[in-house]
């Protein structure tokens, strides 16, 4: 696994440019609550890139399921560098996207459509951040993880109740890193995903 990642001035730069794009925008539509309007660094976007220090080594490409403003895929895009597929089924969040993606020069493709019927190909890291419980979330990861492939999944103080609910139908290798953003929260890096096959 990498080290955190050790933000360049260029990248503080983008980030901020990132921001500063999030709170225009968000005068126009719902991207963050009003009230996280003054934590953006502290509640989204540092919390997004903790994630980094836990992807692959090895990862070429990844996917962000339901991306909605950003986080944490296009805060990892801007980050790390590495491409990456957001998936957003609204318009209006993945025009932002679209934007965000272009001002920050992050080499992100956006697809505005469900996760379901997403047409892009399997990646080695996916990832995913206040969408669903975590058997939902391993239901739409199946078919665009690749083999080999990670997930990185935040999750809060209910994270043992939702590993618990997707054991029934799902083996896995799980490594839960507490969050450095949030005291009840956890990072779950899941690995080794197989659907467990009843006779």
């Amino acid at each position: 696994m990498k080290h955190p990642v050790d933000v360049s001035r260029e990248t503080q730069h983008r980030l901020a440019e990132f921001a500063a794009l999030l709170l225009h925008w968000n005068k126009r539509i719902n991207l963050v609550g009003r009230s996280d309007e003054g934590v953006i660094w502290e509640r989204h976007i540092l919390d997004s890139l903790q994630l980094a220090a836990l992807m692959p080594d090895n990862v070429v490409r990844a996917i962000d399921l339901g991306s909605g403003a950003g986080f944490p895929g296009l805060i990892l895009c801007i980050a790390t560098g590495i491409p990456f597929d957001l998936i957003e089924s609204d318009q209006r969040k993945a025009a932002f996207l679209r934007e965000a993606a272009r001002v920050t020069a992050a080499p992100a493709q956006v697809h505005a459509c469900r996760i379901e019927g997403a047409p892009v190909c399997p990646a080695g890291l996916v990832t995913a951040r206040a969408l669903a419980p975590l058997t939902k979330l391993l239901d739409l990861a199946e078919r665009l993880l690749a083999e080999g492939g990670v997930c990185l999944f935040p999750k809060s103080e209910k994270a043992d109740q939702e590993i618990n609910e997707a054991s029934a139908t799902w083996t896995m290798k799980i490594e839960p890193h507490i969050s450095q953003t949030d005291r009840s929260g956890v990072i779950l890096r899941i690995s080794e995903v197989k659907r467990v096959r009843f006779s």
